[in-house]
């Protein structure tokens, strides 16, 4: 990440001009703070967030399921929190999760998407793209990489771009969303304003503390 992002700074420097940059402004921590803990707490209710399992493990929750099953999960690598694990044609794979002032996004390697969409928190991305039928190539990361076959015609297909599709979220087994839960998202899924139904108001409340579909 360092060096690419020196590279940008001196091809940019040739053909520019002398004149000061402006610097971005600093950011302020009590925000990354609200916004980096109202996130986990959306995480932990959606009971498709993982924790810290590692790699291996990821991948051998994800081989059997149908692709398009994802999970959320703490990222082995240091410079980053998160990463989206999901279960592609060519097997188990994942991508970072990038955090910056506020805004998370998917980590990409498409010189064909430099800026990607950012989100206030990890569930509006998700549910994002998941809405799409399909995400951005990824860059695997945390040493999960799609499944090898000795096959030249599927070697082929497989060095080709492959659709991260998000279709189901695999839930932990002790963490399989309650009644109510599926009931919230079922009324988030098909109300267009859940806070203004004719409801009590701790019933709208329990709505708005998940106001996800996913």
């Amino acid at each position: 990440m360092v060096a690419r992002a020196l590279s940008i700074f001196h091809h940019e420097e040739r053909g520019a001009s002398c004149r000061p940059r402006p610097f971005p402004p600093p950011s302020d921590p009590g925000e990354d703070l609200r916004c980096i803990t109202t996130t986990f707490q959306y995480l932990q209710t959606s009971g498709w967030y993982w924790r810290s399992i590692s790699a291996s493990e990821a991948r051998e929750a994800l081989l059997q399921q149908p692709e398009g099953t994802f999970l959320v999960r703490d990222s082995s690598h240091p410079q980053y929190m998160l990463a989206l694990s999901v279960k592609t044609r060519c097997g188990p794979t994942s991508i970072r999760i990038n955090y910056n002032r506020g805004s998370f996004w998917l980590d990409s390697i498409s010189p064909s998407l430099p800026h990607l969409q950012s989100f206030p928190d990890v569930i509006s991305l998700i549910q994002h793209y998941k809405a799409s039928g399909h995400a951005p190539q990824g860059q695997a990361s945390d040493d999960i990489h799609p499944q090898t076959t000795a096959d030249p015609a599927k070697h082929e297909a497989n060095d080709s771009v492959v659709p991260l599709k998000l279709a189901h979220p695999l839930h932990k087994p002790e963490a399989f969303p309650s009644l109510q839960h599926l009931t919230r998202l079922t009324i988030n899924r098909h109300a267009n304003r859940p806070d203004q139904l004719p409801l009590p108001k701790p019933l709208l409340c329990y709505l708005q503390d998940y106001p996800f579909h996913i």
